[in-house]
């Protein structure tokens, strides 16, 4: 038993706010400095009251309708959220609710930036030994919530958003290796690191890094676990179509497609426009690519993410 990915879709909250737009709003920034360390120079932010699961909902719509599907067919929901709606239930079952599916498996996974492919391997698991038949794999989040709005090195570097795949079983192979791994002794470099007790935030709510810290880390273990990931599937690295890393600034983009030696007509990128959307970042790349045609049936891609704990991992699979 394999699975493949039969639907795919993404959701962006709001209009796209610019560099500039957020120095008007009183940050100390600048659409330079922004866009000549980062590449950034859009990114949409949820309304007060949209929620992960809100996101979450209008990609998983999308992603169903292109599969051809109803949210009844699903038998498995997974959220990847580092900003869920509530301490509990988890996210994927508010979701669950919303898409009025009853009795599905429904939990959520919090691996930060890496949290879609944790979340797509799993559930590439759960179908191929027999157990579930359609999944609902979603990358959904509101970062908003959680930045600092007054340190530029890290407010202007996130943006909101969704994107899932329905994952279903097959008899063609479709997700053709998957790689996953994790060192929590990097866990300072990237982290939230505050928590609420007795009705009170305890420590810091707000996102803090240490920007050279995680360049370094990030571009190591995107590339060693794209290749990881490749060799699992007897592929060469140079025999990949597309490379989809996580979106979290375009030197990292370049630096990851330098060191594996794949050409940047070969990787997509969306960070530009989208910014740094942690879990949502890859299906929100693949659903725009797929959308405009650049990836077409046939074709072997490899999904790249690193995010906070430390976590890293990649899928590969064939659309």
């Amino acid at each position: 038993m394999f699975s493949r990915i039969t639907g795919i879709g993404s959701f962006l909250p709001g209009q796209a706010v610019s560099n500039h737009e957020l120095a008007r709003r009183g940050i100390a920034t600048s659409d330079e400095w922004i866009t000549s360390r980062t590449g950034i120079g859009f990114r949409h932010l949820a309304e007060n009251g949209e929620t992960s699961s809100d996101l979450g909902l209008e990609a998983s719509r999308r992603a169903l309708s292109a599969a051809g599907l109803e949210a009844s067919d699903i038998d498995l929901i997974i959220v990847a959220t580092s900003t869920p709606d509530y301490i509990f239930p988890s996210t994927a079952c508010l979701l669950q609710s919303k898409l009025s599916n009853h009795g599905a498996t429904a939990f959520d996974v919090q691996a930060v930036c890496s949290g879609f492919v944790y979340a797509l391997t799993i559930a590439d698991k759960f179908i191929h030994s027999g157990s579930h038949k359609r999944a609902l794999v979603v990358g959904s989040e509101v970062f908003s919530r959680i930045l600092d709005w007054s340190d530029r090195a890290t407010c202007v570097l996130f943006g909101d958003g969704a994107g899932a795949v329905v994952l279903e079983a097959s008899d063609r192979p479709g997700i053709l290796a998957t790689s996953l791994h994790a060192d929590g002794a990097h866990h300072g470099i990237l982290s939230v690191p505050g928590s609420v007790c007795n009705g009170k935030v305890i420590g810091d709510p707000f996102l803090r890094m240490d920007g050279q810290a995680v360049f370094k880390f990030a571009v190591r273990v995107l590339a060693e676990v794209g290749e990881e990931c490749c060799a699992a599937a007897g592929i060469p690295s140079a025999g990949i179509d597309w490379l989809i890393p996580h979106q979290a600034n375009m030197r990292i983009l370049e630096a990851t497609a330098r060191k594996m030696k794949v050409p940047m007509d070969k990787v997509i990128v969306t960070v530009d426009r989208h910014g740094n959307t942690s879990a949502a970042s890859i299906p929100l790349a693949l659903d725009e690519a797929v959308r405009e045609r650049r990836i077409r049936a046939g074709q072997k891609v490899l999904l790249a993410g690193v995010g906070g704990g430390f976590t890293w991992g990649a899928v590969l699979f064939e659309l």
